[in-house]
């Protein structure tokens, strides 16, 4: 049945040069029909790396755009080649691409139209390396989106998703921001039409080399988060 879908794997990459190969090469390719790298202008190897592994759909940001901006490039062109299904995975390692067959496979056999992959759920976060400060405040945020909201996801923060294509058709994410709050704004819209949204427990792999956004930007992300979730709180109250 999986292979009656067209699945497509988006890479939004940034520096990625010292993990993409050890991610790439752990994606299932026995279900997985493509790959789409995005390179938000790094400054090391990552696109002359890529072309060496055989991605053939490489997009190149003429300057850097934000971690929003390159997710916008990955989903149109996944849309674009008609994807039924586009399973977000960073290029950095730090969440495990065998998880695919598992979040793909929900969504095929109509379980849940939108899957991600929780480093919150279990003990995986801690373990693999996440740093204390980054966990509390995860669980912080994510309790005050669940009351306003009104569901009751383990985290909003993860960048291992699933989608079925009809979702990402049904949102508007060209509208939402450039930067890192990308993320958060797509799952509440998410939420606001209707859909549901699995997930599945995701061992978390932090190193030197794993994407993060310093102090300051964190602080600044955590208030783009309550403001969103105001938003749409407001949103959802209004559209009664």
């Amino acid at each position: 049945m999986l292979k009656e879908n067209k699945i497509i794997v988006v890479m939004p990459a940034y520096n990625a040069a010292e993990t993409l190969k050890k991610s790439y090469e752990e994606i299932p390719f026995d279900i997985v029909d493509d790959v789409i790298l995005v390179d938000d202008k790094s400054e090391d190897s990552t696109v002359e790396l890529a072309k060496s592994l055989g991605i053939s759909k490489i997009f190149i940001h003429e300057k850097n755009l934000g971690y929003g901006a390159n997710q916008k490039t990955c989903y149109k062109n996944a849309l674009d080649l008609n994807a039924d299904i586009v399973i977000m995975l960073h290029p950095d390692y730090q969440y495990t691409p065998k998880l695919i067959h598992s979040m793909a496979f929900m969504i095929v056999n109509g379980i849940y139209p939108v899957v991600l992959g929780s480093r919150i759920l279990g003990k995986g976060a801690i373990k693999g390396g996440m740093p204390v400060y980054k966990y509390i405040a995860n669980r912080i945020l994510t309790l005050f989106q669940n009351i306003l909201l009104r569901q009751k996801l383990s985290e909003y923060h993860t960048g291992f998703r699933a989608y079925k294509s009809d979702v990402l058709k049904k949102i508007d994410f060209q509208s939402m921001s450039d930067d890192f709050i990308f993320d958060n704004q797509v799952i509440a819209e998410i939420f606001h039409q209707g859909f549901e949204i699995g997930e599945m427990t995701c061992p978390t792999h932090y190193s030197s080399k794993s994407s993060s956004i310093n102090f300051r930007r964190s602080l600044a992300y955590g208030v783009g988060v309550v403001l969103t979730s105001i938003r749409y709180a407001l949103k959802k109250n209004l559209t009664k």
